[in-house]
């Protein structure tokens, strides 16, 4: 096994959020912290870390390859993991910018390729699972080095997106939290995702329409021990390839607190975060 990350302590300073009218009381520090006290500004930008990335072969096995966006540092300890996958005839290119973005913040990305772009959410889900066990089994050792393998998160677009929700419903022990970015399925129900999950909406999705995807799917996780619905105010079904900030932040802070398990973080999700950059948002705010 490779060597698990380094459990760190600190008390966290308050936190002031003028974006979210919201005023943070001081937390306790906890879990495997990586990076600065966060602040709104630092959520809605690149984080603290320098990047690297390195290519994933279509010869593996399980997927069509990929690309890995980790963390140069090897000053904190290792890093959580995140696989995501694209959404129908995207490649993982199409996903540099909110990739990058959150390696930054201090994760190992892969973002995959997926066997045929055509490939529909139950096979992206496979996918992901394979790319889960090629992550935390086979990566190249700049990245083996710096990835907590113990702790992975699986996320993705669009039909990658439908394919997140059916890789947390048939996960391993390794996948801790999802993050689905306008997912579509034929499926509206999840019930047996039993990990902290976050659906990320558009308001003028037409491809996944949020009435008919990502609200059905949130009402629907009925076994997850946290959930969050969080709708970006006129954004579009493409959203995850521009790399919005307010999804961005989203899905750094979902991320920052559920598999890295820091406390800092929480703020930010609960209460509910308040911005005319958000047209919705529900959870169940964890206490």
């Amino acid at each position: 096994m490779r060597q698990l990350a380094i459990r760190l302590g600190a008390i966290a300073a308050a936190l002031t959020l003028p974006l979210a009218g919201l005023v943070a009381s001081p937390a306790q520090a906890d879990g495997y912290e990586r990076g600065p006290d966060p602040t709104p500004t630092r959520l809605l930008g690149n984080g603290s870390f320098s990047v690297s990335t390195t290519s994933v072969s279509s010869l593996v096995l399980g997927f069509g390859g990929g690309t890995i966006y980790y963390p140069t540092s090897t000053s904190e300890g290792t890093f959580g993991g995140v696989v995501l996958s694209p959404g129908f005839t995207a490649t993982s290119g199409s996903y540099a910018g909110v990739a990058r973005r959150v390696a930054s913040h201090g994760f190992v990305v892969l973002v995959i390729d997926t066997n045929t772009i055509y490939d529909q959410p139950d096979s992206r889900g496979r996918q992901i699972l394979d790319a889960v066990d090629y992550l935390t089994e086979d990566a190249p050792s700049a990245v083996a080095s710096r990835l907590d393998e113990s702790r992975i998160a699986v996320s993705g677009h669009s039909m990658g997106g439908g394919g997140t929700l059916y890789a947390a419903d048939n996960r391993t022990s390794v996948i801790k939290t999802a993050v689905a970015l306008q997912p579509w399925h034929t499926d509206k129900t999840w019930p047996g995702v039993d990990i902290p999950t976050m659906i990320i909406g558009a308001e003028n999705d037409a491809i996944a329409p949020v009435s008919s995807h990502s609200i059905p799917f949130y009402a629907s996780l009925s076994g997850a021990p946290e959930k969050a619905y969080g709708e970006v105010n006129n954004a579009g079904h493409l959203i995850a390839n521009t790399n919005d900030d307010w999804q961005g932040r989203l899905f750094v802070s979902w991320l920052k607190r559920y598999l890295d398990e820091d406390l800092r973080y929480e703020a930010f999700l609960c209460p509910a975060p308040s911005s005319i950059s958000l047209s919705d948002y529900r959870d169940t705010c964890p206490g």
